[in-house]
């Protein structure tokens, strides 16, 4: 059985400087895909269910789902909850099988962040399940503003918390469509020094891929959250294969259109950040 969790898969990462791909999911077809192609590179993979996925499937259907393909997979497969804000999603992720929950109290004045966080990670500790964490806020493309994360934030979290790994914000940005995002290594490496724990990069998508491997080598970031890119992916091959089929009907048949092309991006994903 190859489940893993978030904490024995970014332990691995950071001894080797490389990084993980957190994919996010939304549904069979691309979690399948995702793991497909992890296996062919012979690489870890986190599925990511957030809070969009979990609004539209419960979760523990989703745990059922990533579980499986976890269980049937060739390589180590984390099975996460990303972006929950409460203690009672949390609570859910962990009794429906995922080994790896973020609690995210990064809209919380730090005080609150802290308890938030060491409360996760007392219950989900309990259950051999990791926990990330997050401090300084990720803003968003077109949406709200980013608050970079201070190195003595970052330090006070993790040290009181006990989390297994820790989300920061350096230039990182969710939802952006090109590679355009600004990572601030200075501010990177001032967290990395004063903190000991995987540092995680939400908003991947939007970071390019020599950036990547260099936040990963240099600064011990061992997961970046990557979903737009994905995303950008299906719409293109769902177009693309409605355009070709316009009589196409059957809901199978057009979602596994779709799953050469996200194979292929979740591929070059993984690729750049897992290779040494």
């Amino acid at each position: 059985m190859t489940v893993a969790t978030l904490a024995e898969v970014l332990r691995a990462a950071v001894e080797q400087r490389r990084a993980v791909g957190g994919l996010v999911a939304l549904g069979w077809e691309d979690a399948r895909a995702y793991v497909e192609a992890a296996e062919e590179l012979g690489a870890p993979v986190i599925l990511q269910a957030g809070p969009g996925c979990r609004r539209n499937t419960p979760t523990p259907i989703l745990g059922k789902m990533f579980r499986t393909l976890a269980e049937d997979a060739r390589v180590p497969v984390v099975c996460h909850v990303d972006h929950a804000t409460t203690v009672e999603e949390c609570r859910a992720g962990i009794d429906s099988g995922f080994t790896s929950v973020m609690i995210d109290g990064s809209h919380l004045p730090l005080e609150d962040n802290v308890a938030l966080t060491a409360r996760v990670v007392e219950e989900a500790h309990r259950a051999g399940v990791s926990v990330e964490g997050e401090v300084g806020v990720v803003g968003y493309a077109d949406g709200i503003a980013s608050q970079a994360t201070s190195p003595e934030d970052a330090t006070r979290l993790e040290r009181e918390s006990g989390l297994d790994a820790l989300a920061v914000s350096v230039g990182n940005i969710h939802l952006s469509e090109a590679k355009m995002t600004s990572i601030d290594f200075p501010a990177l490496a001032a967290i990395a020094a004063r903190t000991r724990v995987p540092l995680v990069l939400h908003g991947g998508s939007g970071i390019p891929v020599a950036m990547r491997r260099r936040a990963a080598r240099e600064c011990r970031v061992a997961k970046f959250n990557v979903g737009t890119e994905l995303r950008m992916a299906f719409g293109a091959a769902l177009r693309h294969h409605l355009a070709a089929n316009p009589k196409s009907f059957d809901r199978i048949e057009i979602l596994l259109a779709t799953a050469p092309a996200l194979k292929n991006v979740a591929n070059d994903v993984i690729r750049a950040l897992w290779r040494p």
